[in-house]
């Protein structure tokens, strides 16, 4: 217990001697792991959002005209047979046309000219889980095209496909960003170690004279960097939680109208432990990559 006590304590002691460089490297592991924080919380707030959006996805089956109600009932009951279907409502023509005249009462010189009620019959529906990417509902609009007495299906594909791009570009961007500043965080932890240690090369040579292991000697400067990490993580988090209430509050009534604001959250407890234990492991890599290059030198 007292050789702990012992190593801790050195550890800590060199944070408070190079205070300069110990700012330093916490502002750049801090840095780091907010700019790949806010990469991240976009990441997931927008999969949170495009989930929940997914839910309201509404796919329109247009029906050909001239269709009895025997043939509707039998086409009903057909589409009642599809796998993952959550809903289904039919839609008349005179309800399509009474919608059309209360959703858009300013166009209703768009009707005049096509007849007497140019809108289609359709059924509204919207699709299971299993059916909400992009890819499975184009192949099962594909195939309810197939199906006779069916004009047309329109669902929103693009949109879909687009949040989709979006989403997988900002996943390569964190990627990308978070390796450079990573590669970056570890490179200065490292240069700050390499100060501490040659700062005291001469107390290093006299205990490992009086026979002093590599291991001892080590330590302190392996949890120094892990300090400094692991407070550069929390650093980061806290700039993440302002930044993220300013930008909450920044929306103010627009968004809570919009209902925008309560789609966004930020990160849970075990993804913001994951951020300080990153720090952690940044500090802990820059120290191992410093103490190597040392023993290099020193051979």
């Amino acid at each position: 217990m007292r050789l702990v006590t012992y190593l801790v304590r050195e550890a800590f002691t060199n944070i408070r001697i190079n205070r300069t460089t110990t700012l330093i490297a916490m502002a750049t592991t801090a840095f780091t792991l907010a700019c790949f924080g806010v990469f991240l919380l976009l990441y997931l707030n927008l999969r949170g959002v495009v989930s929940s959006l997914q839910e309201d996805i509404q796919v329109i089956v247009y029906l050909n005209d001239g269709l009895s109600p025997q043939n509707v009932s039998d086409l009903q009951q057909r589409l009642n047979t599809e796998q993952g279907i959550a809903s289904l409502t039919y839609v008349s023509k005179e309800q399509a046309l009474a919608d059309f005249r209360a959703q858009f009462p300013s166009e209703l010189h768009l009707l005049q000219g096509l007849g007497e009620n140019p809108l289609p019959a359709s059924f509204v529906m919207t699709l299971g889980p299993q059916f909400r990417s992009s890819e499975s509902v184009k192949r099962w609009a594909e195939r309810v095209k197939g199906v006779p007495g069916v004009a047309q299906v329109q669902y929103s594909r693009e949109w879909i496909e687009n949040l989709a791009t979006v989403i997988g570009y900002i996943e390569l961007a964190a990627i990308a960003v978070g390796a450079i500043l990573s590669a970056a965080s570890v490179t200065i932890i490292a240069s700050v170690i390499r100060l501490t240690v040659y700062a005291r090369r001469d107390e290093i040579e006299i205990m490992q004279l009086i026979g002093a292991t590599g291991a001892f000697i080590k330590i302190p400067y392996l949890l120094e960097g892990a300090v400094l990490g692991a407070l550069g993580g929390a650093l980061s988090l806290a700039l993440l939680k302002g930044g993220f209430e300013l930008f909450k509050l920044q929306l103010g009534a627009p968004g809570r109208l919009l209902g925008i604001d309560s789609g966004f959250s930020f990160f849970p407890g075990h993804i913001s432990l994951l951020m300080v234990v990153a720090g952690l492991l940044l500090g802990f890599t820059g120290s191992f990559v410093s103490l190597l290059e040392f023993g290099r030198a020193k051979s």
